[in-house]
């Protein structure tokens, strides 16, 4: 039996990665081992609860102040000693984090073949999103197999001359968020723990955490929110305000007394897809969320001036503002009071797949391993 070892650290890389675990878990084909990093902690641990995913190796890396340097030297010591511990045929990473690279890294340097979800994604911009755009070019070019959510993220792969071994799947976070649901239909706590937001308004959710955002975008896009809430009485703004401290004093200062703006603390998985599932519309700097907020029918406006995902712009399910105030309160008002350019987008196809990726990729390592 081969053994396959399933590395991430990131709640997104979690999320996305665990409707694959669960399949191969299911199996009697492969001996699947789980090794986390917890490049975050928290909100990597609440995630592996949700999905009732138990870590076989956790490296326990997360600390105050860390740096991408702490966690990238420290990360791949910790990956090398359960490699010395479990003999892995194949490992997994997920998309583009720190401990992605370093998970590839690591197979690399003992020549273990490495599998890479979400692969090919690009925005031509090493500094935008930093380090992302770095870490999935240099993964890229070490995995073996690479499972692509698009046909353009194939293109960027063999624009780099990479041309072998390349699966469309589609996105696993179709998988997880349709698998989320599914567990959350029955649980009516967590609208007890919304009874701070009037659902009968039209509810805008914001998440804007992105490095790149930090300092005047992240004012430019505060501002504009505090410029929409006082416009239109019949909408109410939650805001899950990122735990990173420069994200907080920005946020909080500009928007903690504004009239139905709810700043509350960051949202666990089943929390946050079950809110997604009742907005109105949706302003974020997040990846993950511009692929899952189309399943639902909600339109996304994308608080980056880049974005490595643009099959839903050129789909329609999203648009792409930038952090100017005067495009982003431009783009608010017209989902606001034009219900044509509304709809136009709620009922945008989905570029990102129906939820059948994990079966795709496990049918897809069964025969090429």
């Amino acid at each position: 039996m081969k053994k396959i070892l399933f590395i991430f650290g990131t709640r997104p890389e979690a999320i996305k990665m665990a409707p694959v675990i669960i399949k191969f878990k299911k199996s009697n084909k492969f001996i699947t081992k789980v090794c986390v990093t917890a490049q975050h902690r928290e909100m990597l641990d609440e995630v592996l609860v949700f999905f009732d995913i138990k870590p076989d190796f956790d490296l326990n890396l997360m600390k105050k102040g860390q740096t991408l340097l702490d966690i990238t030297t420290k990360g791949i010591v910790g990956i090398q000693d359960t490699l010395n511990h479990f003999s892995a045929d194949l490992i997994f990473v997920q998309g583009d984090t720190t401990t992605a690279f370093i998970g590839a890294l690591a197979g690399f340097y003992n020549k273990i073949k490495v599998a890479h979800i979400e692969a090919g994604l690009r925005s031509f911009d090493k500094y935008s999103p930093y380090p992302e755009e770095i870490n999935r070019k240099l993964i890229g070019n070490i995995a073996n197999f690479h499972l692509v959510p698009t046909e353009n993220a194939k293109t960027n792969l063999i624009n780099e001359n990479i041309n072998e071994n390349i699966w469309n799947t589609g996105n696993t976070v179709i998988d997880a968020l349709f698998h989320g649901l599914e567990i959350i239909k029955t649980n009516t706590d967590i609208k007890n723990e919304f009874s701070f937001v009037d659902f009968s308004k039209k509810i805008i959710l914001i998440t804007a955490h992105r490095r790149e955002n930090l300092g005047i975008p992240l004012v430019n896009i505060c501002k504009s929110i505090e410029f929409i809430a006082k416009k239109y009485t019949d909408i109410e703004f939650v805001f899950p305000v990122h735990l990173n401290p420069k994200v907080r004093k920005i946020v909080y200062k500009i928007l903690e007394n504004t009239p139905r703006v709810h700043l509350i603390e960051p949202l666990i998985y089943s929390k946050l897809i079950w809110l997604m599932s009742k907005t109105y519309f949706i302003l974020t700097d997040s990846g993950g969320i511009q692929e899952e907020a189309p399943s639902l029918g909600k339109p996304v406006l994308v608080l980056r001036d880049v974005t490595e995902r643009m099959e839903g712009i050129e789909a329609g399910t999203c648009v792409l503002t930038g952090t100017e105030p005067e495009i982003i309160k431009s783009k608010c008002i017209e989902l606001i009071e034009d219900k044509k350019a509304y709809k136009k987008m709620a009922n945008a196809v989905n570029p990102y797949g129906n939820g059948t990726t994990s079966q795709q990729i496990f049918e897809i390592i069964k025969h090429n391993l």
